[in-house]
């Protein structure tokens, strides 16, 4: 009886154990990414109309008065050498800028945001018009036309006025049509690569053992650094490594990731991860405070006291530049305080090899705020006790 239970309870310690030693899991398509997939950025120059007088002042935006006259001059009105006689305030320039996802089609949607890029006030009300968007290759990949959302207002008079959010810059919810797409042949191919999102050695292993342990009889997985895990379909495979990617993505991987303690003393956040460790380390932390306060006190004479029977001063004869006036009157003399405060923190050991969660506790213990902790973090690193990356932000 007793030796079944000491074999129950080693079990469960085993068990408890090798939990510990888990990292935790995420799927390979929430840390990865598959190479050569991506999207694409696009960008335009575009006019918008139909504003409330608070587009652009022509006289000093000239490329809004030249874009406006070769609008005009599109549509069969001549407006060559007319530009200084266009005064509209209702048009401004826009540049427009969208992300055209992979593999999507001719004919989809996509969203696309307008931004002033002239003197305009407000883009509420605001159409755009057809506008063509660019890749980095000068291609023509979507043209964008439709009315602009801003999600706020503005309005005001001479005397003042109020706003709500940004009205300058605006979005056009499914405002593009796509015009040509990216060809990816994935169909043609036998091999693919998985890029992490945050390359380390460790997990890139992991998910290299994770894709040939589940997926033996199709494909074949070799890590190739701390970034990338190369994915080559076997012979025996027929189909196309579209149909593989679901299955490959949704397969869970411990991820591990190195010790880094990120300090950001403009707002003094603090963010440390769970495998920061610390060396064994003596803390004290404590303020000095000095105030240094100044008061003015006014010397006032009692109601019947003599007056000044002279305006010549007298100077004492013990000299050293004191003058005395005779008489009463008001005098303004300064009193000075200093004091000095200093707060008694007791010396604070930190056992080696401690948690995270050990070594918040034991500085908040301390009471210490999150920019002393900026300062106490620099010092144990300084030390050489703090078994992580120290970056500053």
């Amino acid at each position: 009886m007793k030796k079944t239970h000491f074999k129950i309870i080693l079990m469960t310690i085993t068990v408890l154990l090798a939990w510990g030693s888990i990292s935790y899991a995420a799927r390979i398509k929430d840390m990865a990414s598959i190479g050569g997939v991506r999207d694409n950025q696009l960008i335009g120059y575009g006019i918008i109309v139909g504003l409330a007088g608070t587009g652009d002042d022509l006289t000093k935006n000239i490329f809004t008065a030249e874009s406006l006259a070769n609008i005009m001059n599109r549509q069969g009105l001549s407006m060559k050498d007319k530009t200084s006689l266009l005064k509209a305030d209702n048009i401004a320039s826009v540049m427009v800028t969208a992300v055209l996802p992979p593999f999507v089609k001719n004919g989809s949607k996509i969203d696309v945001t307008v931004s002033s890029v002239g003197s305009a006030k407000s883009l509420l009300g605001g159409t755009l018009l057809l506008t063509a968007l660019r890749g980095a290759d000068g291609e023509i990949y979507a043209v964008a036309q439709g009315p602009v959302t801003l999600g706020g207002f503005s309005a005001g008079g001479a005397g003042g006025g109020t706003s709500k959010n940004h009205t300058t810059v605006g979005m056009i919810a499914n405002g593009a049509f796509v015009e040509k797409e990216l060809k990816y042949d994935f169909d043609q191919k036998r091999a693919l690569m998985i890029n992490l999102q945050h390359p380390d050695f460790t997990t890139a292993s992991r998910m290299a053992s994770a894709i040939n342990s589940k997926a033996t009889s199709l494909v074949e997985a070799k890590q190739l650094d701390s970034f990338s895990v190369s994915v080559k379909a076997k012979e025996s495979f027929q189909g196309s490594l579209s149909e593989l990617l679901y299955f490959i993505e949704s397969l869970d991987v411990p991820v591990d990731a190195a010790a880094i303690v990120i300090l950001n003393e403009k707002t003094g956040t603090v963010v440390m991860g769970d495998n920061v460790r610390i060396s064994t380390v003596a803390v004290a932390h404590g303020n000095l405070s000095i105030q240094i306060k100044e008061d003015a006190k006014v010397s006032q004479p009692l109601p019947f006291a003599p007056a000044p029977r002279s305006n010549v001063p007298v100077v004492s004869p013990g000299g050293a530049g004191t003058t005395i006036v005779p008489g009463g009157q008001t005098v303004v003399t300064t009193q000075t305080t200093a004091s000095i405060a200093e707060e008694k923190k007791q010396l604070m050991l930190v056992p080696q090899g401690v948690t995270i969660y050990d070594v918040v506790r034991a500085l908040n213990s301390i009471g210490v705020s999150s920019r002393d902790l900026i300062t106490i973090l620099q010092a144990i690193k300084a030390a050489g006790a703090l078994q992580a990356d120290l970056r500053i932000i």
